[in-house]
């Protein structure tokens, strides 16, 4: 039986359930309090562990290390911050747990083994600094043309228009060629 419509459709049942017994023990008011009461903790721990997790990430990837750890701790900030801002109060026990640093630890001691983090460049580069996969200068690919500046100028008017390489000029009339 596939898992994810399971949790789909019992969790909310689950949850509405919870919520009917302990407002049958301790009343409709608290039972409410509680609720809001854990999606404005929520939030205001989302917002400084959120914080925080960034700033991790940001001084690893400064410091040239992959900030594998570090990012999943974020996702499950993210996640436990979203449990508690939602009503229901067995998400909000688990959001709880996510925001406890040594839960959070033991998960990833966990997932560590089944969860892989790969950072690149925003061109696709593998760089994380000196000693570490694809560090150092950049091996050209197939196909393509890296040029450095003094490979590349223009020739003919500042514009670009004269004399350039797509002007056209002597062409059959709707083709350009490169000249």
């Amino acid at each position: 039986m596939p898992i994810i419509p399971v949790l789909l459709l019992g969790a909310p049942i689950l949850e509405i359930a919870v919520l009917i017994l302990v407002g049958e023990q301790i009343g409709l008011l608290p039972t409410l309090g509680i609720v809001v009461g854990s999606a404005l903790v929520g939030a205001i721990l989302l917002k400084r562990q959120g914080f925080a997790a960034l700033a991790r990430i940001r001084a690893e990837t400064a410091a040239g290390r992959v900030p594998g750890r570090d990012i999943v701790h974020g996702v499950m900030i993210v996640l436990a911050g979203i449990l508690l801002l939602l009503p229901g109060l067995i998400g909000d026990v688990i959001g709880v747990l996510l925001f406890l640093p040594p839960v959070r630890d033991l998960l990833w001691r966990a997932l560590g083994r089944s969860v892989t983090v790969v950072a690149t460049t925003p061109m696709g580069f593998q760089r994380f600094g000196r000693g570490m996969p694809g560090a150092g200068p950049r091996t050209p690919q197939p196909g393509v043309l890296d040029l450095d500046d003094e490979d590349f100028h223009r020739r003919g008017d500042p514009n670009g228009r004269a004399g350039s390489p797509w002007s056209g000029e002597g062409d059959e009339p709707g083709k350009r060629t490169l000249h």
